[in-house]
């Protein structure tokens, strides 16, 4: 199987030949797949099955604050939680990262203190994208500089809607390259494309796309500041995507569902459409994350209640 993006090597030479391919793409049917993403999100999850898929659940988020009212003692309460969910049960998984501003970087990372969970931090004038490049390279550069394991980008969605498709991923590519340390190691990029700002699935298919080929580790739906964010529908066509790419180049490319996932119940529907889509290889936090505060909050009280047979409430949980 072919490991490289050679057959592709064309296809962005020029605006031109990168819009022949997105739109040579074949169109979304939009009936059929919203019908597939209610039908798989009928399916239940049961017993130890489920106790099973809420640990994979807490182990895969992105625990966020992004708030302008974020203090260095928030950020330090909320690594602490990331680290025990569950004070009261350390067998408790960890969860993936905790995501943050870049100024706040260095703050998750001390607090961290060599804990295996990831600092994820937003750049490239988050949550909007609009600032000149020059702003948005030394936003990730500085996130990258105090320690961000990750980064999550934003896709200027003006210039993708005005068909300015090569400059999207020009601008993809320039912060892949600001990610790489001095040393040779790079934070792994998360691109986040506002699905709901793009209008349409077809739109949603080629801006993944665009960000596949430019070099991204994660493709991620949205910032969670707009009013439509993940949905089952247009995270089952972001897994068909990279599960087309992966058969088509070897790369495997993460998925990141965020803003609007707030219950147990949620959350095991995504792990399904993953399940279904693109199978076990993407059941890890390393290629699946669900970006979410107060989902934690639920995981940890149905987690209690299949442990214990009660249901404890949200006065046994830690408040974000």
């Amino acid at each position: 199987m072919p490991t490289t993006l050679t057959a592709f090597a064309d296809v962005t030479t020029s605006d031109s030949a990168l819009r022949r391919f997105l739109h040579g793409l074949p169109g979304v049917d939009a009936v059929g797949l919203e019908a597939r993403a209610a039908s798989l999100a009928t399916r239940s999850i049961k017993t130890t099955a489920k106790a099973f898929a809420i640990d994979l659940a807490i182990s895969m988020i992105d625990l966020t604050t992004l708030e302008g009212a974020d203090t260095p003692g928030k950020v330090r309460a909320l690594s602490a939680k990331a680290v025990h969910p569950d004070p009261t049960d350390r067998g408790t998984p960890m969860t993936a990262a905790v995501c943050v501003y870049p100024d706040m970087v260095a703050t998750a990372k001390a607090a961290l203190n060599g804990a295996d969970v990831k600092v994820a931090s937003v750049a490239t004038a988050f949550p909007a994208g609009r600032a000149a490049l020059p702003v948005k390279l030394a936003d990730t550069r500085d996130a990258v500089a105090a320690g961000a394991d990750e980064i999550d980008m934003v896709i200027d969605r003006g210039a993708f809607l005005a068909g300015r498709y090569l400059d999207t991923y020009e601008l993809i590519k320039a912060v892949k390259e600001a990610c790489v340390r001095p040393d040779g190691s790079a934070a792994r990029l998360k691109v986040i494309f506002e699905t709901g700002e793009l209008s349409t699935y077809d739109n949603i298919r080629r801006a993944s796309w665009i960000g596949m080929l430019a070099g991204a580790d994660f493709i991620k739906t949205s910032t969670g500041k707009v009013g439509v964010n993940a949905t089952p529908a247009n995270t089952l066509l972001m897994l068909e995507a990279v599960r087309d790419f992966k058969a088509q180049t070897g790369i495997q490319i993460g998925v990141k569902p965020a803003g609007g996932i707030r219950t147990t119940k949620d959350a095991l529907k995504f792990l399904v459409l993953v399940n279904e889509t693109v199978g076990e290889d993407w059941l890890t936090n390393h290629w699946f994350r669900f970006g979410a505060s107060s989902l934690l909050n639920d995981l940890l009280m149905q987690r209690q209640k299949l442990s214990t047979g009660r249901y404890s409430g949200p006065d046994y949980v830690t408040v974000d």
